[in-house]
C-alpha cells in the first residue's frame, strides 16, 4: 500500500504550469514539523508536493505561502538522464486528496500578510 498523509505549512505560493495535452499541473513544498523531544530544537522536513487537474485548479487557486494543510496522496519516482547524462531521481508526493487545516482566523492572518496594499495619496497621478 501506497498512502502518505501529513499536515504541513506551505513554503511558498504554489506554482501552476500546464502540459502540451492541456492538463494543469500544480507543485508546491509542504514543510511538515518532526516530533520532537522536550530538548531538542523542532526540525522540519520538506516535501514536494504534485497536483493534477481540478485539484491542480484548486491548490493554485485557495492554497498560499504559511497555510497549514493536510494532504493525502501517494510517493512516485520519477527519474530522468541531465545534461551531463547523469541519472538522477526525485521522490515526490502526488496529491490525491487535501483541505485546509488551519481555522479561519489563521488563514485570514496568512492572507492579510501576503496581500499587497497599494495606498495612492493626493500627489501620485495614475498615468491612464
Amino acid at each position: 500500500m501506497n498512502k502518505v498523509f501529513m499536515i504541513g505549512r506551505l513554503t511558498k505560493d504554489p506554482e501552476q504550469r500546464v502540459t502540451a495535452s492541456g492538463t494543469p499541473v500544480t507543485s508546491f513544498t509542504l514543510a511538515v514539523n518532526r516530533k520532537f523531544s522536550k530538548d531538542s530544537d523542532r526540525q522540519a522536513d520538506f516535501f514536494n508536493i504534485v497536483a493534477w487537474q481540478k485539484s491542480a485548479e484548486f491548490a493554485y487557486k485557495y492554497f498560499k505561502k504559511g497555510q497549514q494543510i493536510a494532504v493525502v496522496g501517494r510517493l512516485e519516482n520519477r527519474s530522468w538522464e541531465d545534461k551531463e547524462g547523469n541519472k538522477r531521481i526525485s521522490t515526490e508526493i502526488i496529491a490525491e486528496d487535501f483541505d485546509f487545516a488551519d481555522s479561519k482566523k489563521d488563514t485570514e492572518e496568512v492572507q492579510e500578510r501576503t496581500t499587497e496594499h497599494i495606498n495612492l495619496d493626493d500627489s501620485d497621478v495614475l498615468p491612464f
